[in-house]
């Protein structure tokens, strides 16, 4: 993607964001774009996971095989975002987080919380090349649902957190990155009557 300079967008430069979303959606393409648009760094869940497994030695597959029998590596891995979210929500400036979770692990730190999503046949199509079928996506999808619910009683399917939800099947991905540094250029913390409260997960 070619991104837009913040500089030419007057963009706030201090602005934390959260991007969240399910397999296929574009949160990295998003992260990605964002990051270089605003001049800044972001941190996801895929690679907090991928320090544990460095950390442990052990390679990924392992370490999913290990993370499948116990909720430990999934807390392990939420309470360093929630250490990053508030590390950053309290530095005052530009920073990207990525999870499924990262909303509602930053909560009100955040500057800014989107959600994307996509129909189920385009998220499967775009992801042919990582070797998740329809089905698998489904259950993962499922699985998800039930196990943030069984660790911290939160609903993931609930999108009234987030201050921007897309369906990035109706853009391209450079499209979708303009839609949002759009909002994130006309937000103003002077007009902000208030984000939807959470809170903090007892990670």
């Amino acid at each position: 993607m070619n991104p837009p300079d913040a500089a030419d967008r007057m963009l706030d430069g201090n602005l934390f964001v959260t991007v969240s979303g399910r397999s296929g959606a574009g949160v990295t393409t998003l992260c990605e774009g964002l990051s270089e648009a605003l001049d800044c760094g972001y941190v996801s869940g895929g690679e907090v996971f991928r320090e544990l497994a460095d950390e442990r030695d052990m390679s990924l597959t392992q370490l999913i095989a290990e993370a499948s029998e116990s909720d430990d590596l999934d807390r392990e891995v939420d309470r360093r975002l929630r250490t990053i979210a508030e590390k950053r929500g309290a530095a005052n400036e530009a920073f990207i987080l990525e999870s499924r979770l990262a909303g509602w692990l930053a909560g009100n730190r955040a500057d800014m919380r989107i959600w994307l999503d996509a129909p189920e046949e385009v998220r499967v199509d775009r992801t042919a090349d990582r070797e998740e079928a329809a089905a698998e996506m489904r259950v993962r999808d499922v699985i998800d649902t039930k196990r943030y619910e069984s660790y911290y009683g939160i609903d993931v399917t609930d999108r009234s957190i987030y201050d921007l939800c897309v369906n990035t099947a109706r853009w391209s991905p450079d499209g979708v990155l303009a839609f949002v540094l759009s909002a994130l250029e006309a937000y103003e913390p002077t007009d902000d009557e208030g984000a939807v409260p959470t809170t903090d997960l007892e990670v």
